[in-house]
């Protein structure tokens, strides 16, 4: 072979070399862009977050689709899948302009909150997952998550392991990311006092202190209900049962309004420290009882405390009321969501009844 032949060829392997290692280097870049997001949602088993506020709340997955907050409460369902399709779904859209890094870390290191995803991921996988062995929970993405951009349409975002920060968006989503991050545990704890269908019930008992007469429960028996009156105590035998029916169907996904959290201490404690409007007890065929105690919610937090007669003041709203659940969350429920329930028992029995029970 000759010389000059022989340095062609090696010319045209160098070249070859060098287009293939540009093709693979743009490949993984390519590569890496595309795997920003969680690509396997269904694999993520714990996510924690913590924010500059010294907030901080550990989600965990129960079975298939429940999830806890901080193992003690259940959380809020539809937020939760909303996160995971956030994770699954966000993109770079752009890397942050090389000038503006300095200012984007310093941000984010002033305000950014904190996101560990955690999946079930197998120790050995061979043979692009045709072989998966000894699978366990693993800490796979740490993410940092910041302000929305000025546009108001991504959000400031670091990974780590990353050397820049980039700018995050959902394609074809109008908004930013930086509000479904949040660390706070009551704003993922689940807002169902109970899930039940009609099968399901053994008992719904609602108490009315302040009329004692107009108290009553409504019971199963057998296929169907009987209504009886607590005080005195005696079964009724004819009700309005399209009443009764439509009260028994209220509970399923029975829910509260939001927590009660941003009501002052002391407005709060005043207005559940009285004798509360009603007490409703459910109670299902497997034996378990949830309490709900409600109380009048007033307009003006201010204006009580200066009222000589807090039960001459009557402005109250006509829009929602106070709730204790289970002797433990004081919450807002909506009269338009209890209507069928808080009612008097004249209500079931065709009668004139006085709106007392709200």
């Amino acid at each position: 072979m000759k010389k000059s032949n022989l340095i062609l060829i090696i010319a045209a392997v160098a070249l070859a070399a060098i287009a293939a290692i540009v093709a693979i280097s743009r490949s993984r870049s390519a590569t890496f862009k595309q795997d920003y997001h969680i690509e396997d949602i269904a694999s993520v088993t714990k996510l924690f977050l913590a924010d500059k506020q010294d907030n901080h709340v550990t989600l965990e997955r129960i079975g298939d689709s429940s999830w806890t907050v901080d193992r003690t409460y259940p959380a809020n369902q539809p937020m939760v899948d909303l996160f995971l399709e956030t994770l699954h779904t966000m993109r770079i859209r752009q890397q942050v302009n090389k000038n503006a890094i300095p200012n984007a870390i310093k941000d984010l290191s002033a305000r950014a909150v904190k996101v560990e995803v955690y999946q079930q991921k197998p120790l050995i996988n061979w043979f692009g997952g045709r072989l998966q062995l000894f699978p366990r929970e693993r800490l796979t993405t740490t993410y940092y998550v910041g302000r929305e951009t000025q546009d108001l349409m991504a959000s400031y975002m670091f990974r780590q392991g990353d050397k820049v920060p980039y700018i995050i968006h959902i394609p074809g989503f109008r908004g930013f990311l930086t509000p479904r991050f949040v660390a706070e545990p009551i704003k993922w704890r689940s807002h169902t006092i109970v899930d039940l269908n009609v099968h399901q019930i053994q008992r719904i008992e609602l108490q009315i202190p302040e009329s004692p007469q107009e108290s009553f429960a409504v019971v199963r028996q057998g296929e169907g209900f009987q209504f009886e009156l607590l005080t005195p105590h005696q079964t009724v035998a004819q009700f309005d049962t399209a009443r009764v029916a439509q009260m028994l169907a209220s509970f399923t996904w029975l829910n509260f309004d939001e927590f009660a959290s941003i009501v002052p201490n002391s407005f709060a404690d005043t207005c559940v420290s009285g004798t509360p409007r009603t007490i409703l007890s459910i109670t299902d065929t497997a034996g378990n009882t949830h309490q709900l105690r409600t109380y009048i919610k007033y307009f003006n937090p201010d204006d009580i405390a200066v009222m000589p007669d807090p039960e001459m003041y009557n402005e109250f709203d006509i829009d929602r009321l106070y709730a204790i659940v289970d002797n433990k969350d004081t919450v807002l429920i909506q009269y338009y969501t209890f209507d069928n329930i808080l009612q008097p028992a004249s209500y079931f029995l065709g009668q004139n009844p006085q709106p007392i029970a709200k």
